[in-house]
């Protein structure tokens, strides 16, 4: 799918119309202004709400020391 382009003239006029289209379609839209690139209308898709602190608690479990991992021969420069 190809992004749409619009002389500012014709968005201008039908401003409201693209804004609804653009999201409606899920599509960009390109602004030109003598054949220039001014703008791009790009659509706010729905987003999930963001995850609260502790979301996911519950969900893993640590087996080992995490803070004495004891990786230190996985690290050349430690050699």
């Amino acid at each position: 799918m190809g992004m749409k382009t619009m002389v500012i003239s014709d968005f201008k006029a039908k401003c409201i119309a693209v804004l609804k289209n653009a999201q409606h379609d899920e599509e960009p839209v390109l602004i030109t202004w003598h054949g220039h690139p001014l703008a791009k209308v790009v659509p706010i898709c729905d987003q999930a709400a963001p995850r609260k602190l502790g979301s996911l608690k519950g969900l893993m479990r640590i087996k080992t020391d995490i803070v004495h991992a004891g990786s230190s021969q996985d690290w050349e420069m430690n050699r």
